[in-house]
């Protein structure tokens, strides 16, 4: 019997090292399409103003990739620490994506940052814009790597399990590639860090102009982020239509947490808040068919029939088959050196219930629901301030167009205090990824329970109030450093 209280701990360790990770990632991706936008225009027209005004971006860029850094070595650890049982389990198939992502695209991204930041003035203009359009590339690369690793966990294919060594093995390593819940992922994930680097410039910009002081860069900056901004909020909204139909066919489950959906159907409605809903919207976003089946938190327990007339089973009937599975391996296992044909016996029976081998941890159809509440307002908080700030930014650059924006104080402190609306937009984002897919490690494969490690409680709870230390200690040390050169300011108000 696993201790809860280390599923627990494990699980509030990870997520602390993930949300930590996630500040500064988006920044990272949208600083970098901002300041290498900016010095294509240098590079374009000749004008030293954009040169120092990408400089700026740039340095507020390197502090925050080197933080970003720290964070993200420490949450690949943690696989091996803490979750040793499914790194063993499927290392062969989520090995290799992080893999690729340390030894190509972080050290594309690395390297090409060093010739960003250091070679100013020692390489030609167009080598230069070269290496930071790279950087950006290396940055989303490296997201990718990790989002493949992470969709695969949502929807795994191209592998098979091996029951001699106890572990999936990859069969296909462009399955992972191209998993369509990988594709949408990244390109949501990133045109969120679009979104994210966009406000961020845009406030840190209107302090300037309530300050006023830097005025032609702040107005510079916010008509430079507000259409990196526009066009990113617009294709997250884009991925992440595409990511509704791929949680609709692949994590029903999901779905129906994140709209509080008990009993599904065809038309189901779209739930705005509580008591509050768009007839037939739900059916829409999820199958792109007004009466499209969506089904509900009691219909996937209970078990339903497809408009198709496919038979799903109940949370009971894949428990059964999960424990068949579970104990037909372990025959097969006894038996394989002593008697093959009942071995061979056990193995077909495992693999003809291998599709339900997760549910075979499972104790009760309750743990197959997620925390409904938890993920059905995450969900409204992500889509919300979405919105919001996809208003500010037309706002805003409609202000900055009609030249009317460095007298609007209201909408300057708007944008200004707008800065943590974006993050907590992301955080909320991933908590409907993440927690909504509980109690899956591995969608329908690999339950949270089986896959912590062998390790104390005690040692969990002390790693974890370090790491909160340290990330913490970490943040208030980058915030220090950028707010001290944000208030040092670009000092290019001179240049015309």
């Amino acid at each position: 019997m696993v201790d809860t209280a280390l599923v627990d701990w494990s699980r509030l360790q990870f997520a602390l090292t993930a949300g930590y990770h996630w500040i500064f990632v988006p920044l990272t991706l949208g600083l970098a399409i901002i300041m290498a936008s900016m010095e294509t225009i240098y590079v374009v027209k000749g004008d030293e103003f954009w040169k120092k005004a990408a400089k700026f971006w740039m340095k507020l860029f390197a502090i925050n990739f080197a933080v970003g850094i720290a964070t993200g070595i420490i949450l690949e650890f943690e696989f091996g620490t803490n979750w040793s049982n499914y790194s063993w389990f499927v290392g062969d198939i989520f090995g290799a994506p992080l893999a690729i992502e340390g030894i190509f695209a972080f050290f594309m991204e690395a390297t090409f940052f060093a010739v960003m930041f250091f070679g100013w003035n020692k390489v030609s203009r167009r080598v230069h814009l070269t290496a930071t359009w790279l950087t950006g590339i290396g940055a989303a690369l490296s997201a990718l790597w990790i989002l493949v690793a992470n969709s695969w966990m949502q929807h795994p294919v191209g592998m098979e399990f091996n029951p001699d060594t106890v572990r999936h093995e990859m069969v296909d390593f462009w399955a992972l590639v191209l998993n369509p819940v990988a594709i949408s992922k990244f390109f949501h994930s990133v045109f969120s860090g679009w979104m994210t680097g966009a406000i961020f410039v845009i406030g840190i910009s209107s302090w300037y102009l309530l300050k006023k002081r830097e005025t032609r860069f702040a107005l510079a900056s916010i008509r430079v982020a507000a259409v990196v901004g526009i066009i990113g909020t617009i294709a997250v909204m884009g991925s992440g239509d595409s990511s509704g139909i791929h949680v609709a066919e692949y994590q029903p489950m999901k779905l129906a947490a994140a709209e509080g959906l008990e009993d599904g159907g065809e038309g189901a409605p779209f739930s705005i808040v509580p008591g509050v809903e768009i007839p037939n919207m739900l059916s829409i976003l999820a199958t792109h068919d007004v009466n499209g089946y969506v089904p509900g938190i009691n219909n996937l327990l209970d078990g339903y029939i497809t408009p198709e007339g496919d038979t799903i089973p109940s949370a009971e009937e894949k428990i059964a088959r999960g424990k068949t599975a579970i104990n037909a391996f372990r025959e097969y296992r006894t038996l394989k050196a002593t008697d093959s044909v009942a071995a061979l016996e056990a193995r077909m029976v495992l693999e003809e219930n291998m599709d339900y081998f997760g549910y075979g941890y499972i104790d009760s159809r309750d743990e197959l629901v997620p925390p409904v509440t938890l993920v059905y307002w995450a969900f409204r908080v992500m889509v919300g301030l979405g919105s919001f700030l996809l208003l500010l930014m037309f706002v805003v650059l409609w202000a900055e167009r009609r030249k009317r924006i460095a007298n609007m104080k209201w909408l300057l402190w708007v944008a200004l205090l707008s800065i943590p609306l974006v993050y907590f937009a992301g955080q909320a984002g991933w908590i409907v990824a993440e927690v909504g897919r509980q109690p899956w490690t591995i969608e329908g494969l690999l339950p949270v329970k089986a896959a912590v490690s062998s390790v104390s409680v005690q040692a969990v709870m002390t790693t974890f109030f370090i790491f909160v230390a340290v990330f913490t200690l970490f943040l208030a040390i980058e915030l220090r450093i950028m707010i001290k050169a944000i208030k040092k300011g670009p000092e290019i108000e001179s240049t015309k």
